[in-house]
């Protein structure tokens, strides 16, 4: 087995999906007409978001994706995207007779809000017997989406979800390990992310997803708490065996540590007419604050990494097409400035 000094470099695994993106002028009532300003297929999903960020981040890190694909115009577009990418793709598995996992993806250019409509497709396949972690000698592994995997969130041999599997799987392999998901009503993320948090070394979320994951559920779209934020953060970090729980929202973000730093830290105040889309925010901070501990930076410099990377991604309706080197986001966050701090 690698040793952890000799790890480098990511695996991502689980979702990978053809997002349909559509720039609409607003989004429309039932029986109602709106235009579509702007229309693109790109690939999406927390696994290949991701791998793809990271590349971009940073084009000499290795990444390898784990997934599976239909044989389909979808699957041969992400599996084009991925190569060009850079990604290696062995443990992205094409499947005969199926349709690829795909979203209609529509953002308002009026409110900035988006909505989803999702088609599980081969994702409903995906099983812990997919991830092999024997060859691997990556450091981290970025593992997602929980309730979107239909085998993947049901018990899988003793344990009570095949997330759990493949998280111990990755930890016994010597990976630190880091869990993505998205905003499910809050008592089923917290049924499936409840056993997962002992086998998480890492974890990046929104303040919907701590509060749930932490038993305190909170509304949709409410204004985010920071003393809350922080209180679940570290409700969650004392009950699972994660060296670090980061919690984002619109105006900043908070984060903890094991060894008992903290941080508070503001968003960057980007120009609204520069915003196109936040549909990769979420995956693009995660990116930047992934890559930044691969790094080994200091937790201030993790934050503004990820603050700068989630910037770059918005001024794109796709969820990757706008990210650029880790440095080059840095300087975009420099030339906007930041957000008041938060609190």
């Amino acid at each position: 087995m690698t040793t952890p000094g000799d790890r480098h470099g990511f695996v991502t695994g689980g979702t990978w999906c053809a997002d349909h993106n559509k720039l609409v002028e607003r989004w429309p009532g039932e029986e109602d007409l709106v235009i579509i300003h702007e229309e693109e297929t790109r690939g999406g999903g927390s696994a290949c978001n991701l791998a793809i960020d990271i590349r971009r981040l940073d084009p000499d890190m290795p990444v390898a994706t784990i997934g599976l694909l239909g044989d389909d115009a979808d699957g041969h577009t992400l599996v084009r995207q991925a190569g060009a990418e850079g990604l290696d793709c062995a443990g992205l598995m094409m499947l005969p007779d199926r349709r690829t996992t795909f979203t209609d993806a529509f953002t308002a250019q009026d409110t900035g809000r988006r909505t989803h409509f999702y088609h599980p497709g081969t994702s409903g396949d995906l099983t812990p017997d997919h991830f092999d972690f024997s060859t691997s000698s990556a450091r981290i592994l970025h593992l997602g989406l929980p309730g979107l995997h239909a085998q993947m969130d049901a018990p899988w041999g003793d344990d009570p979800n095949g997330w759990v599997t493949v998280l111990k799987a990755a930890r016994a392999a010597g990976l630190k390990t880091n869990f993505e998901m998205c905003s499910l009503p809050a008592e089923g993320l917290h049924r499936i992310m409840s056993p997962c948090v002992a086998h998480l070394d890492y974890l990046i979320v929104n303040e919907f997803e701590i509060a749930a994951i932490a038993g305190r559920p909170i509304g949709l779209g409410q204004d985010a708490d920071i003393d809350a934020c922080l209180a679940n953060a570290l409700t969650v970090l004392d009950s699972g065996a994660m060296e670090l729980v980061i919690v984002h929202f619109p105006g900043g973000a908070v984060a903890a540590t094991r060894q008992g730093a903290r941080a508070v830290t503001p968003s960057v105040k980007m120009p609204p007419d520069d915003i196109k889309g936040p549909n990769g925010a979420g995956d693009a901070f995660a990116a930047g604050a992934l890559y930044a501990v691969h790094q080994g930076w200091e937790l201030d410099r993790v934050l503004e990494l990820a603050h700068a990377a989630a910037a770059a991604s918005m001024r794109h309706i796709g969820t990757t097409d706008a990210m650029m080197g880790w440095s080059d986001c840095l300087a975009l966050a420099g030339e906007y400035g930041w957000r008041p701090a938060p609190g």
